[in-house]
């Protein structure tokens, strides 16, 4: 686990050096804390803070697991289904140039990561697919992640196998911004985890302003597959 950053409030997306993207985390947990909201006003919280509730938004329908295939940053297939059997499955769809919502969201969970006991990390995958195929290469994601932690899984794919990753998890395709004049742009994407249960099915997403707390609350009861 990383322990750069140790931080209770979540922070932002990153696609520049790690040190950069810490400064935009801290710039975007300030905000935060300031207005005392995440992305996820206006959505229905399943908990409000007692210790029976849960952080997460409840799903209106329950959704399975995405039968994707797509490629992991060792250039090998990987099935997420049969892969994440039996799991704790966290995914998640971001870019490594993100500014805000990825680091927020990896180091989030990375720090609530390293509070649970071994058995929990032990059943939980998080799974981290890039919508930017164009920068992200595998070699790209793998040091990404392990800036955060050495066990978060990337995957990657061609435009097309991402745009139908995205339509099974049920969740808005990625849009891109024309490239600047030094040719960088941003992706708009989800900016949701979405954890789905040991048994493959998921009734909770945690959106973008999820806390640390938060987190380490819920992830054991997931993990043991208790549902709201």
């Amino acid at each position: 686990m990383s322990d750069e950053v140790p931080v209770d409030e979540p922070a932002g997306d990153a696609s520049q050096p790690r040190s950069i993207s810490t400064t935009l985390v801290a710039i975007v947990v300030a905000a935060v804390l300031v207005l005392g909201v995440g992305v996820g006003v206006g959505l229905t919280r399943a908990g409000g803070g007692n210790d029976d509730e849960w952080a997460g938004v409840e799903l209106a329908d329950v959704r399975d697991k995405p039968a994707i295939v797509l490629s992991d940053t060792n250039g090998e297939p990987y099935d997420l289904v049969r892969e994440t059997e039996g799991k704790l499955t966290i995914l998640f769809f971001g870019y490594t140039s993100c500014p805000d919502v990825c680091p927020a969201n990896l180091i989030t969970i990375d720090k609530a990561l390293a509070t649970m006991p071994a058995d929990v990390r032990a059943a939980t995958k998080v799974v981290f697919v890039s919508v930017d195929p164009q920068r992200d290469t595998p070699k790209a994601i793998r040091s990404y992640l392990d800036s955060y932690d050495r066990e978060f899984v990337g995957l990657t794919g061609t435009p097309a196998e991402l745009r139908r990753a995205q339509d099974l998890a049920d969740v808005p395709e990625a849009a891109y911004d024309e490239p600047d004049e030094d040719g960088f742009y941003l992706v708009g994407h989800s900016s949701e985890m979405i954890a789905y249960g040991p048994d493959g099915r998921a009734m909770l997403t945690y959106p973008f302003g999820t806390r640390q707390s938060d987190w380490a609350r819920d992830l054991p009861r997931l993990a043991r597959g208790e549902t709201p």
